[in-house]
């Protein structure tokens, strides 16, 4: 008798205290702040709903079943011999098959419709942004404004980012959660993400790909300013730093691994340093694209039937 009350009163603390645990949780997933990631936690939800027809009623089912056919209820109907049913069969196969009918269209479409190198329909010009995962933090070098940073982007709210992502070393996987779509970046290699902040704020990122000892501190802060002028504000901040990335002399003292990298302006970088870190891959392994091209864009599949 101790030990069933022992029992109860450690599983209403554990319930108590998981409560309590999960309530400080927030699913960045779930709480977007652009457009994209809207999109995508409709999916989700919407997945996820449809999936809950067939789980919610299965669960239910095999409650009730159990009390029903209990050894101490005598008055439920005893069928030994029955085997098949016709209208069971129906309903077990019928359901399902439907759901994955309509999970297959949606996942169709949604995947085209959310491709992350498909640039976002919109009137406002947008912002570029060149993405260069190092060991262990983030290169962001703007071509335009001829600046780059560490682990700092900023860019106006509800104006599309297109951002052209490679590696200097290992594969990463570049993401800001509540902003949508995460992206691989792959040394050599260019892919592309495009997207949009819908309000103002300062967004978490991250690498959502485990690549060594410092992953765990290589982290972001994407600042959605409140329009052009703020965006202004903060690009003349970064050029009123005395650091500066002009060559690849630079580039590789600040790719030597480190590990909780601060936050780091350059007043002036080279805007053709994206496509030399690609480059020099490329020509580590003799294989140097003479014809001026970026480096293989790993956004766009090879079309069906194409010659080798």
């Amino acid at each position: 008798m101790r030990l069933r009350k022992y029992n109860k009163s450690l599983g209403i603390l554990s319930l108590i205290a998981g409560t309590l645990l999960l309530s400080g949780c927030d699913s960045a997933l779930l709480n977007p702040k652009g457009q994209v990631a809207l999109e995508q936690r409709s999916l989700i939800l919407t997945a996820f709903g449809l999936m809950m027809i067939v789980v919610i009623p299965a669960v239910l089912m095999a409650v009730v079943f159990a009390w029903k056919y209990r050894a101490s209820n005598t008055n439920a109907k005893y069928s030994p011999n029955w085997s098949h049913s016709n209208k069971v069969e129906a309903v077990v196969w019928t359901v399902p098959i439907l759901i994955i009918i309509f999970l297959a269209i949606l996942t169709w479409k949604s995947t085209h419709a959310l491709d992350p190198s498909k640039p976002l329909v919109s009137d406002v010009k947008p912002i570029e942004i060149d993405v260069v995962a190092l060991d262990w933090k983030w290169l962001f070098i703007y071509p335009e404004q001829g600046i780059a940073t560490v682990n700092q982007i900023a860019f106006p709210a509800n104006t599309p980012v297109s951002f052209k992502i490679t590696s200097n070393s290992v594969m990463n996987s570049f993401f800001i959660p509540t902003l949508g779509s995460q992206i691989y970046a792959m040394a050599g290699m260019q892919t592309k993400l495009h997207l949009i902040a819908n309000e103002p704020g300062t967004f978490d990122g991250i690498s959502s790909n485990f690549s060594g000892r410092g992953f765990s501190g290589m982290k972001f802060k994407a600042i959605a300013t409140p329009d052009n002028a703020s965006f202004d504000q903060w690009v003349a901040k970064v050029k009123d730093s005395s650091n500066t990335l002009t060559t690849m002399d630079d580039f590789e003292k600040l790719a030597a691994p480190s590990e909780n990298h601060p936050v780091e302006f350059f007043s002036t970088a080279n805007p053709e340093l994206f496509k030399q870190v690609i480059g020099k891959f490329k020509m580590s392994h003799g294989k140097m694209d003479m014809s001026g091209h970026e480096g293989m864009d790993m956004n766009e599949a090879p079309k069906a039937g194409a010659e080798e």
